[in-house]
Parts: structure tokens; C-alpha cells; sequence
């Protein structure tokens, strides 16, 4: 478990120069028949470097990239890093105007598209100020090559590298800044712990599926590039890429479980070897216990690892390991699991103190990879990060004697009915594992007697029939009455957002339609 000294450093720069002299050879990305070494990494961001500033790209100026997962964008990302640029990926399913949006607020100067996205870049960049120039990704590959290596200052490990934009419940999205710093201190603290998922061998294969204009996405490369391992970038999940990947010597993944659900019951899972599959990341839901159960006998040399964290935390920040997951199923499994090290969290009530165990209240934060803050947004930042520098999630949980935190809900998701608050989350639990359910999401619905009542939207499972009364008394027997759905809807498949979060306000839309607030 040896590490060289290397994981104690904190910048893209320092990083990428230490692999490629340690390990010049090695495989760094690898994409369909695009193929580099470390050492050719290193070459290729240098002169993507004298690209960017060829076009007046400095310090502090953003560079955006539109399209699926590529392996150019994740050079054009280490190559911004490097020279304390900032990269902005936007999310391809976007719709043109929220596209303009982003592009808008960033005051990008260049906009790096997926060859398939050309067209749509040049529309979008004529419709914003800045009126970017756009550079494909083949393009920005082939004008790199012709340049020599640039001369740059790297950035202080403070100075924000990356800018995500999340999706937000009201308004715009918020572009929340990076910086090296917050991508890499954790993982020195998790080494030093001497967690066995943060060593990695020269061997291990980092599979990149999940979109890169998350945190999911792109914060898998950066422990990739840091652990001096293959990243094998797929342009977007699927279940076979994902069954294929692991043929191809992936040891590591993440992945959210209805997107895991699709893997393990693909017609090829029965003929893939999972032996090479070291630690398996998920995150975004909790596992309900029949899928594990199916996926430890699926992958049964695999570390099943939650992992709990916002954008705004740079990902992961709190961690249920490998020896809490039990195919019998245990209490600490319907946890998000505890603090990973380096990092503090506390349940807080309205006051901003922090509550008694077991009180339901707000996941705050304090760790090096919070972010410092929204880009052009003060009041937005004040409102998330308080003076002590602890970061509100917004979500709701309780925190047990062990330190092991139970996410309720979304604050925002609470529903209150009659002056009682229901997580959908509890009851989502209580009606998981109903013999005709296979997914549920719980919403509330206006209602002239109780303010809001609790409704339930369920997927029947194939060939199954879901009879609401029994569902309601199903519900009944495991939870208070005031939680139970006074009524359910049975929908052919949930609404969801790129990463797998299913989009309860879609859900919740056609009832609140016509009334100017969501909650009654």
C-alpha cells in the first residue's frame, strides 16, 4: 500500500507532472480508439495550454465544453487546471435556452463541443455576448498537436479549476467553483486513515459513465489522474458499455442504483465475469435490500460503497463502507454511513445548533472540499455557507450514536400535512418491497382538509398489477397513519434527472398547477 508521497499532493500540475515521470507508460484514458499514456497527458494538456491562451484564455477565465463524456474534454479540464483556467461542462440534454444560459453566465471564451454538437454550439454561442468561439473536439486535438508545449504559472491550489451548474429547484442553475484543493485534500486524508478503497494498484481500470456535467461524472477522473490509473470513458451509460467495460478490466465504478438495476438484470450479466471488479460506488438513492442482494450474488468479490454528497461538497463526504452492507439487511444499510475522514458533519435545527441524536434537522458540513461559493452570487453562497464555514445541504436526516446519518428527505421535499412533516423518503421505505411496486416516489398534493396530503406514484413491476387499496393498507401496517398516501398513482416509469434522481417536482407539477406556491 505503498504511495510514493504522491497522494499528498493537491494540484492538477504537481499531479500530472509526478505521473508522468513515475509512471510514463502507463495507460491514462482510454476511449474507443483513442488511447494516451501519462506521459503523452501530459504532453497533449501542455499544448492545449498554448491553445487556450492563443485565444486569450487566462487565469480565472472560464473554457466551456458541450457534449457526452470524451476523453478530450477530461484533457481540455487537466490542461484548464493546470494553468488555473476554469472548465465548465454543460449537460448535452439541455435544452438550447438553458444551454445559453450557462454559456451566458460564464463569460466563456471558448466553447469545446462533442463533433455531434457542433451545429448547436455555433447557434447558442451567437446568441450570447461573449460570442465564444467554437472549437470541436477533434479540431481542438489536431490545432494542440501543431503547437509547441506552453509556458504557464500553475494556479494556487485555492483558485477555482472547475464550474458545475446545479440544477436547482427554483430559478437558475448556480455555477458552483472547484478548486484543486477541493477535488484532492480528502482523498490524502482517507490515505492516511488507511481506508482500503483509497489505494489504488497500477493495474486498476476507473470506469467514467456517468455524465461529466456532474460531480459523478467528472470527480471520478480526478481520482483517476491522482492514483496514476486507466480512466475508461464511455460517452454515456448504458448497461451493456457498462457489462463490456467490466470484461475490459474496470476494478472501479460509480453508479446510482436504477442504473445498477439495469446492469445486473441485463440478458448479458449471466455470461460477464465480474471477478475484476474491486469496489463498486453508488450514490444518489439509497440500495434497497432485494437489488443488493442481487448484486452481491451478481459481483460477489465486489465492496459495495455508498456515497453521500452534493456538488457543492466536491462529491462524496460521508461513506456507509463495504462491512455495513449485509445481504441480510441491517439498520446501518438504509444509512447514507458516516463521515468520511477530514470531514465534519452536523444535524442542525433552525437555530443553526446542532440537535440531539436521533433529531431530524439539516446536514451541515465542514470539509476542505466545500466549495468557497457561487460564481456571481454573494447572497446565494451567504445563504448556504454561514460565517464558521459550515455548508447547509438542505437535505433532512437524523444522525445516530455511532455518527451514522439517516437522509430523510429534501428539506424543500417535506411535505406537511394537517401541522405533521413527512419525509417521502419514509414512506417511500415502508412501500418498497410491496410484491407489485417496482419503483415508488412519494409527493404532496394540495389538499383542502389537511394543507397537503402524502400521494404515492408507483411503477408496477412487469407483468404485476397494483391495486391501490392494497398498497394503502400495505403502507398502513408499517407506518403512522398520517404518512399513509391517501391516494396512488400508477405511472409506466419515473421522471428523471441525468444522473438517476428522479424529479419529483415533474411529478408534483400537474397538482399545483394554477397556485403560486408549492405548499398549501
Amino acid at each position: 500500500m505503498a504511495q510514493n508521497g504522491h497522494h499528498k499532493l493537491k494540484t492538477f500540475d504537481e499531479i500530472m507532472n509526478f505521473w508522468a515521470q513515475e509512471r510514463p507508460d502507463g495507460p491514462a484514458f482510454e476511449q474507443d480508439d483513442l488511447h494516451f499514456t501519462f506521459a503523452e497527458a501530459d504532453d497533449i494538456t501542455k499544448r492545449l495550454i498554448s491553445l487556450l491562451q492563443q485565444h486569450g484564455v487566462g487565469h480565472g477565465d472560464r473554457i466551456a465544453w458541450l457534449g457526452k463524456n470524451a476523453v478530450t474534454y477530461y484533457l481540455l479540464y487537466a490542461a484548464a487546471a493546470r494553468m488555473g483556467a476554469v472548465a465548465v461542462p454543460i449537460g448535452w440534454r439541455l435544452a438550447p435556452p438553458e444551454i445559453a444560459y450557462i454559456l451566458g453566465d460564464t463569460d466563456a471564451k471558448i466553447l469545446f463541443c462533442g463533433e455531434e454538437y457542433v451545429d448547436l454550439a455555433l447557434k447558442v454561442a451567437e446568441q450570447v455576448p461573449a460570442k465564444p468561439a467554437v472549437i470541436s473536439a477533434h479540431q481542438a486535438r489536431a490545432l494542440a498537436a501543431e503547437l509547441e508545449p506552453a509556458t504557464y504559472t500553475p494556479p494556487h491550489p485555492d483558485d477555482p479549476v472547475l464550474q458545475l451548474y446545479t440544477s436547482g429547484t427554483t430559478g437558475n442553475p448556480k455555477g458552483v467553483q472547484l478548486s484543486n484543493a477541493n477535488l484532492f485534500t480528502l482523498r490524502i486524508h482517507g490515505i492516511e486513515e488507511g481506508l482500503p478503497w483509497n489505494f489504488y494498484e497500477p493495474g486498476d481500470c476507473m470506469l467514467v459513465a456517468m455524465p461529466c456535467a456532474h460531480i459523478g461524472g467528472t470527480g471520478l477522473v480526478n481520482i483517476s489522474i491522482a492514483s496514476g490509473i486507466r480512466a475508461l470513458v464511455q460517452a454515456e451509460f448504458t448497461p451493456v458499455g457498462v457489462l463490456e467495460a467490466i470484461e475490459n478490466g474496470a476494478t472501479h465504478m460509480f453508479i446510482v442504483p436504477a442504473a445498477l438495476q439495469m446492469v445486473i438484470q441485463h440478458p448479458r450479466a449471466k455470461e460477464t465475469d465480474f471477478s475484476a471488479m474491486r469496489y463498486l460506488l453508488y450514490g444518489a438513492a439509497p440500495m434497497p435490500l432485494e437489488l443488493l442482494k442481487e448484486a452481491v450474488s451478481t459481483m460477489p468479490n465486489t465492496g459495495f460503497l455508498q456515497a453521500y454528497g452534493m456538488t457543492e461538497t466536491t462529491g462524496t463526504i460521508c461513506s456507509l463502507p463495504p462491512e455495513d452492507h449485509d445481504i441480510n439487511g441491517n439498520t446501518r444499510m438504509r444509512s447514507a454511513g458516516k463521515a468520511v475522514p477530514g470531514t465534519e458533519i452536523e444535524i442542525r435545527g433552525p437555530d443553526n445548533k446542532e440537535l440531539p441524536r436521533g433529531a431530524i434537522g439539516e446536514v451541515c458540513v465542514r470539509s476542505p472540499s466545500n466549495t468557497a461559493g457561487y460564481w456571481k452570487l454573494p447572497d446565494a453562497t451567504k445563504d448556504t455557507i454561514d460565517d464558521d464555514g459550515w455548508l447547509h445541504t438542505g437535505d433532512a436526516a437524523s444522525m445516530d450514536e455511532d455518527g451514522y446519518v439517516y437522509i430523510q428527505d429534501r428539506i424543500k421535499d417535506m411535505i406537511i400535512s394537517g401541522g405533521e412533516n413527512v419525509y417521502p423518503a419514509e414512506v417511500e421505505s415502508a412501500i418498497y418491497g410491496h410484491p407489485a411496486i417496482a419503483e415508488v416516489a412519494v409527493i404532496g398534493v394540495p389538499s383542502e382538509r389537511w394543507g397537503e396530503e402524502v400521494k404515492a406514484c408507483c411503477v408496477p413491476k412487469p407483468g404485476a398489477t397494483i391495486d391501490e387499496g392494497d398498497v394503502i393498507a400495505w403502507t398502513r401496517e408499517r407506518i403512522a397513519a398520517f404518512k399513509v398516501p391517501k391516494s396512488i398513482d400508477i405511472i409506466p416509469e419515473m421522471p428523471r434527472n441525468p444522473t438517476g434522481k428522479i424529479l419529483r417536482r415533474e411529478l408534483r407539477a400537474p397538482y399545483w398547477e394554477g397556485r403560486d406556491r408549492q405548499v398549501s
